[in-house]
């Protein structure tokens, strides 16, 4: 194994912060890092907000549900999908289509993706925040994001203050297929997995959480989520094509 197979293999999303700052040469390290993501065509198709102001962290973190590690954490960030700057230097550039969204989406995670890996790799920890989406025309408000700029996720960081056992994942046998998809899969592989999730739920929370894998999926996908979401896109200049 490897330092960094180390540090990928060991991810936890960490949701308690000590106070301490994060160093200058640790914050830039880790942007570096983020701009070291692969970008598809090199549109380099991302922004990142960085929130230091007090007051302004306080209103976000309202507008993703009052999670306390989103005010807590030594740093939060809002990664957006953003063609605002092509626009802007090459106005003749032709946008609005689904693909383009997709491209965003995709060069936007990967930056973030390499934040984390970095600040995992320094000692740091952090959690990802898909509830910058919750509230997304407010926050475009909040942060004066022009049209062509999405909010797509936040992510904390921050010296961590608890170290939660990682998360059990899937059976590799149910996520790596050979050639074609496999659609028929073993019942005793999921059933032994909804046992492992069960198990970790029930220990993390002192048995405050009983909940299987496949009984969150059907909590989670009871209904449609954030149903507004298709009109703010195409508030925002996306999927109009």
């Amino acid at each position: 194994m490897t330092p960094t197979l180390d540090v990928l293999r060991s991810h936890r999303s960490i949701r308690k912060f000590t106070e301490q700052p994060i160093l200058p040469e640790q914050l830039d390290a880790i942007m570096a890092a983020a701009q070291a993501a692969p970008s598809s065509s090199f549109l380099q198709a991302s922004a990142i907000i960085r929130i230091t102001d007090p007051a302004l962290r306080q209103q976000v973190m309202a507008l993703c549900g009052d999670q306390a590690y989103v005010g807590a954490a030594a740093e939060f960030w809002v990664f957006c999908a953003d063609f605002h700057r092509h626009l802007q230097w090459v106005p003749e550039a032709q946008t609005g289509f689904a693909e383009q969204l997709l491209i965003g989406a995709i060069d936007t995670a990967l930056m973030g993706q390499n934040s984390l890996i970095a600040a995992e790799s320094l000692g740091l920890g952090g959690v990802f925040i898909g509830a910058v989406r919750n509230h997304p025309a407010e926050l475009v408000t909040l942060l004066g994001l022009p049209k062509g700029v999405v909010p797509m996720f936040g992510l904390c960081i921050g010296h961590p203050d608890q170290d939660p056992e990682p998360k059990p994942r899937l059976p590799r046998e149910m996520m790596f297929f050979e050639n074609r998809y496999q659609t028929e899969q073993d019942p005793a592989l999921m059933a032994a997995y909804d046992q492992a999730v069960l198990h970790y739920y029930q220990t993390r929370t002192g048995g405050n959480k009983s909940m299987t894998w496949t009984g969150q999926i059907g909590a989670t996908l009871a209904k449609e989520a954030r149903p507004y979401m298709l009109a703010f896109l195409h508030s925002q200049g996306y999927c109009l094509k």
